[in-house]
């Protein structure tokens, strides 16, 4: 154990950790969404990540960017990202909605046992993702630096760079915006009534389908948002690049309390922070596994997870 390496970095590890949990945190609301509502574990979700990744880097090769074009000035730059942001966005909600309706949706008219969600769920899954993996002939893909990293302050000696500050300040305002929307509007009130008690919101007048298809599209544009930001920090993308990074976000939405959208972003949070504070002390060998190993543990002792409060009992 290498407590010197963990303490002396310990800013600089908790910062990169803050940044990588908002993605997973991002991530992780879609899963929580669906599960609150369907109390379905919809592991397709990794792939509608990875179609939101492919979706902006193709957006900026249509544009003109590849991996050898320059930065672009911040006109350019402002236009390539929000044109980014819509596409992968719309791409990663269609090929949501278009999982619940040629999958989910038939096993609904016949309730299917959940057995059968859950093989279909990961059966649409690998659908996915080997239909990317054939077309892309299975190679990785390098994106366009258009945004630099650069330092935009120090804490305690840790530089902060304007990558890291757009990937937490996108994750806070997307994750205040979706409680705000879930909490008090209209189709959020619809959404809470179905997560509670399906049957009895449909005797009070609220569609069902339409509600379960409004999720799958939330869900899809929290994923496409989160892609976007992958291809900024990590510039590369393959066709499962998903699967692991879905992993983890299903469990953040678990560790934060599964149906649970404030939840899920503490678990990404936590889950990012925890991994880096192990790859410090134990090697990068030891990130993935030590995620996992906090989330066992925490289920141990608190099986709802941190905050533990379904979609159906959310508060504003």
């Amino acid at each position: 154990m290498n407590f010197d390496e963990l303490f002396g970095n310990f800013p600089a590890l908790t910062i990169t950790g803050l940044e990588q949990g908002a993605i997973y945190a991002l991530v992780a609301l879609g899963y929580t969404l669906v599960y609150g509502v369907l109390r379905l574990i919809n592991f397709a979700h990794s792939e509608v990540f990875m179609v939101g990744t492919f979706a902006a880097l193709w957006t900026w090769e249509a544009l003109g960017y590849d991996q050898n074009s320059p930065a672009p000035a911040l006109g350019p730059l402002i236009l390539a990202l929000v044109a980014g942001l819509i596409v992968a966005g719309v791409a990663a909600a269609a090929t949501a909605v278009t999982v619940e309706m040629v999958a989910y949706r038939p096993l609904r008219r016949r309730n299917a046992p959940p057995l059968a969600f859950l093989i279909t769920a990961i059966g649409a899954s690998f659908v996915l993702a080997e239909s990317f993996g054939i077309g892309t002939r299975r190679a990785p893909f390098g994106m366009p630096t258009l945004l630099p990293s650069e330092t935009m302050f120090t804490v305690f000696g840790a530089s902060v760079t304007n990558i890291q500050l757009l990937i937490i300040g996108v994750t806070l305002v997307m994750m205040i915006g979706l409680d705000q929307f879930v909490n008090r509007s209209r189709l959020g009130r619809g959404i809470r009534a179905v997560a509670q008690d399906a049957d009895t919101a449909a005797l009070m007048g609220v569609n069902k389908n339409r509600v379960i298809l409004l999720v799958f599209v939330l869900g899809g544009l929290m994923a496409g948002v989160a892609a976007l930001l992958w291809n900024i920090r990590f510039e590369y993308t393959k066709f499962n690049v998903g699967f692991l990074l879905g992993l983890k976000a299903f469990a953040a939405a678990v560790l934060g309390g599964i149906g649970n959208l404030r939840g899920a972003l503490l678990g990404g949070l936590l889950l990012g922070v925890a991994e880096n504070y192990a790859a410090g002390l134990f090697g990068g060998d030891w990130k993935d596994f030590t995620g996992f190993v906090l989330l066992i543990v925490l289920l141990m002792f608190r099986p709802t997870g941190l905050l533990g409060e379904s979609l159906g009992r959310a508060r504003a």
